[in-house]
């Protein structure tokens, strides 16, 4: 054990960076090559096509059975060309990852021999296993048939020799079982309801859009530590492990110089991202040591969340690649920063504006200024489920640390954001004057004028303005996006069509009181409206400190969620307002809802429950062998210690080695009386058959055991001879050479 860890820890240290040799041709020239785009289309379709698959792409109009026939042929000739042989259905079901069944294009062609064949009816549907993915009970699991249908408003890519179709995922019966078929109606249901609004202000307004930009944080590890650690391996996070003397207390990885092997990784998934069509922006060294970020340019939402669970597959490809292991989740090292993936959400107009954007009209900042109060209406209501959508077993470890927002949603605005809707509140007499940016000058001749946004970032926010949108900064690193894409724009759709239900009723009582007048009945309806909603969401609004204890106390005053177990944050989703929003948008219904907790607190409880079983085999087969073998080398060195020297000598000489003997049996002990209880609270958990009930026994009564087990183990290793120690430390896993 012991030559074996010093030599994957010296392996480790002594790789190379892979030589990656770039396109010749500059990014924007491969951008997007191995994507079926509007570009590929033009191309390979006919004129007539062309156009009606723009007109559904853009329009939502339907797709005729002819015309994917067309689509079909065109989108097969292009692939053959790169060398394509097989097409899947590429769909995201509720395992939080991708899945795909690959066909080729090849059908007899009744002479004999074989001719590829991709038509219409291929492209729009297929019928992948449904038994196999969960359901939460809407399907048997000796009921297999299930439908994955075309999405064309994601365009079509290809991985290796394969043509990947973005798709839904449904049941026989029509109900969804994946992320994107709630997810695009939640997009239409905000569209719908935010057009409507914009009407007031702009009646040429035919769409709204929204848009997403995510920033995903991830950790690399050397892949023969990765496999030298069976916890890594298992569950994606170490479950014990001590501090390194040196984390990220100087903040110097930070912003820091990239490591070339790092860099190398780097270079080879932007080019090969690029050619997927993700537009790769930022990329850069992370607070801890080992985590990095890359962020693209915002997109349209359906397309960015497609990118994102593209990219994080990857990830995972490439980093193989170049010897190293991509960690996505959220917590994998303790005492460090643990990796999120802030959604910077926005709403912008066909004709483009950016609803979200200060204006430099009053007419303009009142857009502004309805748009940001019905924001944060949906998010005040709703503040439960948004917390919900994106709790899981894995980002609980991440929430609520001086790292990450607080596991507690509320809104930061900033100075000028909040005294505008004061103003509005109050009546004052400008109450619709506001700057946008400010320009501030320097005496230092070689910097230029710079920029001072309307409002400074506040990182304890967990849903924070930040300029011209809002960032909800507490999605997991390696969550599906579209869940709190899914929550978040059917909340705010909801206050949008609730907005304009009481503008609309109030609209004739002010025409009656402003008759013969100039002033605008719409406009003082609207006001009148903004005021109730800006009073009633004033709790939501908060600037301070989010990590202090104190807000903790406040926010429940304030009525706010404050549950911090994950299995009960979920029963949100089942609120009697939930369902309701939901429902009368067309995003879910009851029983899909019902369906997706029972998903979710099952992978919950098998989560935590790999988790208890992967720490057991490790302390009883790797720990407490290794201590106790330490034991006896201290045992051995006391005895000879008697035999050499006299008593009183002998005992001062050995009076360490005997402490730490006695340590050792104190520690081992607790460790094996731990696993023997993390195994009973496991099987009672078991007998549990309701899987809400398990989910919250397994919060309340397995997980808190994992951390107690871990304390004995970390103080072990602080002891044990490091030579003898069986897995690689922390202070080899997070430091690239």
């Amino acid at each position: 054990m012991e030559a074996l860890r010093f030599q994957v820890v010296g392996e480790a240290f002594k790789k190379k960076p892979l030589d990656v040799k770039a396109p010749s041709e500059r990014p924007y020239e491969y951008f997007g090559k191995k994507v079926f785009n509007r570009e590929k289309m033009y191309k390979y379709l006919p004129k007539d096509v062309y156009e009606k698959m723009i007109d559904v792409i853009d329009n939502g109009a339907r797709l005729d059975r002819t015309v994917a026939d067309a689509v079909a042929a065109g989108m097969k000739q292009w692939a053959v060309e790169n060398g394509v042989t097989h097409y899947t259905h590429w769909f995201q079901p509720l395992t939080e990852g991708t899945a795909e069944k690959h066909d080729s294009f090849i059908e007899h062609d009744g002479k004999g021999g074989m001719v590829e064949e991709f038509t219409g009816k291929l492209l729009v549907q297929q019928e992948p296993d449904a038994s196999s993915f969960p359901s939460g009970g809407i399907r048997s699991t000796f009921e297999a048939r299930g439908y994955s249908a075309w999405d064309p408003t994601s365009p079509v890519f290809i991985i290796d020799d394969t043509l990947c179709i973005p798709t839904v995922f449904i049941s026989y019966s029509g109900e969804a079982l994946d992320y994107k078929a709630p997810l695009l109606r939640a997009l239409h249901a905000v569209n719908v309801a935010a057009t409507d609004v914009c009407h007031y202000f702009d009646p040429s307004v035919k769409k709204v859009t929204s848009n997403l930009g995510w920033e995903q944080e991830y950790f690399l590890v050397d892949e023969g530590l990765y496999a030298a650690r069976p916890d890594l391996l298992l569950t994606g996070r170490t479950l014990m492990g001590h501090d390194s003397a040196k984390n990220q207390q100087m903040d110097d990885h930070y912003f820091g110089a990239i490591p070339e092997r790092v860099a190398a990784f780097m270079r080879d998934l932007e080019i090969q991202a690029l050619e997927l069509g993700v537009p790769c922006k930022t990329r850069h060294n992370e607070v801890a040591p080992n985590q990095f970020e890359l962020a693209p340019i915002f997109e349209e939402t359906n397309l960015a969340v497609d990118h994102n669970m593209m990219l994080m597959s990857l990830m995972k490809k490439v980093a193989r690649k170049h010897g190293f292991r991509v960690l996505l989740h959220e917590k994998p090292f303790a005492g460090i920063n643990g990796s999120g993936k802030h959604n910077n959400w926005s709403l912008s107009t066909d004709n483009g504006i950016l609803l979200h954007a200060p204006g430099k009209t009053p007419e303009a900042n009142l857009r502004f200024a309805t748009f940001i109060v019905e924001t944060l209406m949906g998010v005040y209501k709703h503040n439960g489920l948004l917390k919900a959508s994106i709790m899981s077993a894995t980002n609980a470890h991440r929430l609520g640390a001086n790292e990450a927002p607080p596991a507690i949603v509320s809104s930061f605005l900033g100075k000028q954001v909040s005294e505008l809707l004061d103003h509005i509140e109050k009546a004052d007499k400008d109450f619709l004057a506001m700057t946008g940016k400010q320009g501030l000058k320097m005496d230092i001749p070689e910097i230029p004028e710079l920029l001072i946004d309307n409002t400074d970032r506040n990182r304890t926010s967990p849903f924070a303005f930040t300029g011209n949108r809002f960032e909800f900064r507490a999605v997991g690193s390696e969550a599906n996006c579209a869940s709190a894409m899914i929550a978040l724009n059917s909340a705010v759709a909801e206050a949008l069509v609730n907005f304009k239900k009481r503008v609309d009723a109030k609209i004739p009582e002010f025409e009656k009181k402003l008759a013969g007048t100039e002033h605008s009945a719409k406009f003082h309806a609207i006001i009148d409206v903004l005021r109730e909603d800006i009073k009633t969401c004033k709790p939501i609004r908060f600037d301070g400190n989010g990590y202090s204890d104190e807000w903790v106390v406040e926010a429940e005053k304030r009525g706010l969620d404050v549950e911090k177990s994950c299995p009960k944050i979920f029963e949100r989703y089942l609120d009697k307002e939930s369902i309701q929003m939901f429902e009368s948008l067309g995003v879910m219904t009851k029983k899909e809802l019902e369906a997706r907790n029972e998903v979710k607190w099952e992978t919950y409880t098998k989560k935590i429950q790999i988790e208890a079983r992967v720490l057991g085999d490790l302390s009883m087969n790797h720990i407490i062998p290794v201590a106790t073998h330490y034991q006896s080398q201290l045992l051995k060195n006391v005895g000879n210690m008697a035999v050499i020297f006299p008593i009183d000598t002998a005992d001062k000489l050995s009076a360490r080695n005997k402490k730490i003997i006695q340590e050792i049996a104190e520690r081992t002990s607790a460790i094996e009386k731990g696993v023997e209880e993390l195994v009973e609270a496991r099987k009672k958990a078991n007998k549990i058959e309701d899987e809400h009930k398990k989910a919250i026994a397994y919060h309340d009564n397995v997980e808190p055991k994992l951390d107690t087990i871990r304390y004995e183990i970390d103080k072990l290793e602080l002891i044990v001879d490091d030579a003898l120690w069986p897995l690689p430390k922390y202070r080899e896993l997070l430091f690239i050479r």
